[in-house]
């Protein structure tokens, strides 16, 4: 096992190898997706999240072993980034990589953050469904983001934590593995909200809040958002399709 642990938690560092050594027996599931899976785990009385990245097919032990960063190296080098940038993620405390011959599991491990909400409430299933000043703050955030050359490519509506203040909001990213740091243009701009909420209304309020943070047009804001939305949603269905049909075909 191969692993980095940040400095504020080195004098932890067996304690933590230890957690991560007996991830699959031991720990709280507090999500799990059909690829990776995250658990809770007591840390000397601190809550810790580790994330546990799936092992990859054949090409990717080689690749990953070789010649690529792993998903858990580039989440904790990315946390640094962002908090170096005063851009909120819950704190990095390191990345342990299964390495022999070829690649195995990675965990990313960090301090667990309490949250009020995601952005997925905000669009469905909650109280907070379509709240005008969250989605305005969220769209200014995004704003801030892209202003600072950062571009979150996994943002999605798990991936933001919410908290609310009495003065406003403070939006952690998180899943951070997927990002590229450099100016944008315009259009990769609007992009970059395709995965969001497709939901007329509440893209025209993020969109008129994005306006006013770039000094950007509205209209022309809301129309390319809104046309890399559909774009998204027409792709996103057509997979869906042609899964459904490749089940069919399997069955038969």
């Amino acid at each position: 096992m191969k692993y980095h642990i940040a400095p504020a938690y080195q004098d932890q560092a067996d304690h933590i190898l230890d957690i991560v050594t007996h991830f699959e027996s031991r720990g709280k599931n507090f999500d799990e997706r059909n690829r990776n899976s995250l658990k809770l785990f007591d840390l000397n009385g601190e809550t810790i999240n580790v994330k546990s990245f799936k092992v990859p097919n054949l090409i990717n032990k080689i690749a990953y072993r070789y010649f690529r960063t792993s998903k858990a190296r580039r989440s904790f080098e990315y946390a640094h980034r962002l908090l170096e940038n005063k851009v909120l993620t819950p704190q990095p405390i390191g990345y342990f990589e299964e390495r022999g011959l070829f690649f195995g599991r990675s965990y990313y491990v960090s301090k667990h953050q309490s949250y009020d909400l995601t952005y997925r409430e905000l669009i469905r299933d909650s109280e907070y469904v379509g709240d005008v000043d969250m989605l305005s703050a969220f769209a200014k955030f995004t704003h801030s983001l892209h202003k600072k050359n950062i571009h979150f490519l996994d943002h999605s509506p798990g991936n933001t934590l919410i908290t609310i203040k009495d003065n406003g909001y403070d939006f952690y990213l998180v899943d951070l593995n997927r990002m590229e740091f450099g100016p944008m243009d315009f259009n990769t701009r609007m992009s970059n909200f395709r995965r969001l909420s497709s939901i007329e209304s509440q893209v025209q309020v993020m969109a008129d809040a994005y306006a006013s943070a770039s000094g950007e047009d509205p209209t022309t804001v809301f129309r390319a958002m809104w046309q890399g939305i559909q774009d998204f949603q027409k792709g996103f269905h057509k997979k869906k399709r042609l899964k459904k049909k490749l089940k069919f075909w399997k069955r038969s």
